[in-house]
This record gives C-alpha cells, sequence and structure tokens, in this order.
C-alpha cells in the first residue's frame, strides 16, 4: 500500500527535484500547505498573507523507501536552521516543515529531529516545524516538475 509524506523545505521546485527519482518515490506534486486562505495561488502565498509553506507531497512505496530514508534526503537538502528562508529565498512560505499524516510519522520525525539536533553536525538548532497536516492545495500546474519541464539552474 503506497503512503504519503509532505515536507517544506524552501522553494519547492529545488525540493521536488531531491526526491522525485528516489528507487521507491511513485510521484511528487508541489503546493501549498499549513494556511488559513482555501485553493490558494502562488501569488497568494508571495504576498505571505495566507500562511502556507511552498511544499512537496510525496507518494511512496514503503516496501522500497522508508519514512525515514525520506526524512534523511529532507535533512540533506536544505538547512534546517534557517527561519523561515533557504539561501535567497526569503518568507514564511519557505520555512522548514515536516506535515505529518499518522502518529507513527511524527514519533519518526520528532526522533529524526532529535538525533540530527544532538549530532552536533549543524552549528545552530535546527527550527522545522514537525506539524498535523492540513489540506494540501496543489500547486499551478506551470510549477509542476518545474526543473525537468524548463532546466535546472538551483545547483542539484
Amino acid at each position: 500500500m503506497l503512503e504519503k509524506a509532505i515536507f517544506a523545505a524552501g522553494c519547492f521546485w529545488g525540493v521536488e527535484d531531491a526526491f522525485m527519482s528516489l528507487p521507491g518515490v511513485v510521484s511528487t506534486r508541489v503546493g501549498y500547505i499549513g494556511g488559513s486562505m482555501e485553493n490558494p495561488t502562488y501569488q497568494d502565498v508571495c504576498n505571505h498573507g495566507t500562511g502556507h509553506a511552498e511544499t512537496l507531497e510525496i507518494t511512496f512505496d514503503p516496501l522500497q523507501i522508508s519514512y525515514q530514508k525520506l526524512l534523511n534526503v529532507f535533512w540533506e537538502c536544505h538547512d534546517p536552521t534557517q527561519l523561515n528562508r533557504q539561501g535567497p529565498d526569503v518568507g514564511d512560505q519557505y520555512r522548514s516543515a515536516i506535515f505529518f499524516l499518522s502518529p507513527a510519522q511524527k514519533n519518526i520525525a520528532e526522533e529524526s529531529l532529535e538525533r540530527l539536533d544532538l549530532s552536533g553536525r549543524l552549528r545552530r538548532r535546527i527550527v522545522t516545524e514537525i506539524v498535523p497536516a492540513t489540506i494540501f492545495w496543489e500547486a499551478e500546474v506551470y510549477h509542476q516538475k518545474y526543473h525537468a519541464k524548463n532546466g535546472c539552474g538551483c545547483g542539484f
């Protein structure tokens, strides 16, 4: 049975790049979650009035890739110590967040964050939110697989 994972780690184009080709990842789609506005647009989210984060929803086969392995990629594909930014992208829509879909995902995410925080690998404390998933609003078609369709200028 397939499962889903939802992560926010900066601009969703680069985050999607980090996950879409992993063995066991069946599909990805970018969108918005964590805010108050229904059916937000990219422009709405960029205007900072919705509370939504740019997000990646991953559908995966847990027999091929575990949620923990997805979390490992999540921690590596961005800087979880930066509050409301990733690189040149600044704003609450670029925050680092794990939106859990079950108590098991919540526990695995919290343990993973604690292990990384205590490992000493990072210079600052992790600011990643671990919060329950709400409605995932799919982003506009032109954002889906953006780098695959338009070339990647992100360095991934």
